[in-house]
């Protein structure tokens, strides 16, 4: 009877269950309504301002100029990319090698191309035939040639000038950019390629490489946004059908610089937005098994193999992980 009664009495004795309070944080929600504010009214004020010419905007937005002015800029990214990306990589290699005269032409390479603006050697690009007005290619101190140009001004393309240009220029940050992804895989990952028979091709390719792509790709990815607004510096070649130049020239015919900007800025955040999509699932793909935290179309798979659900699997493993306490 007795334990009967104590039984009856436990719950009477029992703590309240305590009541959380938030955390109340009024001054957040005072700074976001002030930032809310001060964006809309810079909105209104842009909105209602006859300055910017928003009809001149929508007039040009879907122009056909430019739309060859986006062909010109994507094109222009993605074979100075191209360039840079092998160029970078061959200076890569000449920076890690034991050759110290390839060292010393990678190391000169790097302190000329990254220690002067990239405006000014489009300039000097732009003049490269003024320089060399005559060029031939044979063997040196002879008589014998290959191929011989009276006029280099035959040559003369300033699209591609651009193109060789930008290669130039991002060429010595790339290949800072290849040299660090291969240094940050341990030397012990080589060496076992070595032990299993791999040649040095066979081990970069297989086992240095798909490990440095992890610290490759993400500033790959922000240097070929970088050098989508560079783009714009070509001018200096000069070359005008890109983005940038032909909002210059347009706006020249109808003195309005300020909507045609606005035009051209926002080609660029449209193809800007595109390219860090992109970058956002190279970078998805190439960090899959960089940590052990389990996606989940891993979950659902073992899941599936177990005859759990994924939530029931997912706390299976919090259990286990944390030493069978819940």
């Amino acid at each position: 009877m007795s334990t009967a009664q104590n039984r009856a009495s436990a719950p009477r004795d029992a703590p309240d269950p305590i009541e959380a309070v938030p955390l109340r944080h009024p001054w957040r929600w005072v700074s976001a309504t002030i930032v809310l504010v001060l964006v809309f009214l810079f909105i209104w004020g842009a909105a209602t301002n006859p300055a910017y010419g928003w009809g001149t905007y929508g007039r040009y937005l879907f122009d056909t100029r430019f739309g060859m002015a986006v062909f010109y800029t994507i094109a222009l990214t993605v074979l100075s990319m191209i360039l840079a990306v092998i160029l970078g990589v061959i200076l890569s290699v000449m920076r890690m090698s034991s050759n110290p005269v390839l060292k010393a032409v990678a190391w000169v390479y790097l302190w000329i191309f990254r220690g002067t603006p990239i405006y000014v050697q489009l300039l000097f690009w732009g003049l490269i035939f003024t320089l060399y007005r005559q060029v031939q290619f044979g063997i040196p101190f002879t008589d014998f040639q290959i191929v011989r140009f009276d006029d280099t001004m035959v040559l003369y393309s300033a699209f591609w000038l651009a193109v060789v240009g930008l290669a130039m220029n991002e060429a010595a940050y790339m290949a800072e950019i290849v040299r660090a992804g291969i240094s940050s895989v341990p030397e012990g990952q080589a060496e076992a390629s070595t032990a299993l028979g791999m040649s040095w091709g066979q081990t970069m390719r297989r086992t240095i490489l798909p490990q440095a792509m992890r610290v490759i790709i993400p500033p790959t990815g922000n240097e070929l946004i970088s050098m989508l607004k560079t783009t714009s510096l070509v001018v200096a070649i000069p070359f005008s059908g890109e983005l940038y130049g032909q909002a210059r020239d347009i706006s020249g015919v109808n003195f309005q610089p300020i909507p045609l900007l606005l035009v051209a800025a926002t080609w660029y955040l449209v193809i800007t937005s595109v390219l860090m999509v992109g970058q956002h699932f190279l970078e998805k793909k190439f960090s899959r098994g960089a940590t052990r935290q389990l996606t989940a179309k891993q979950l659902r798979a073992l899941a599936e193999a177990d005859g759990l659900t994924p939530s029931g699997l997912a706390a299976a493993r919090g259990t286990d992980q944390s030493g069978g306490m819940p």
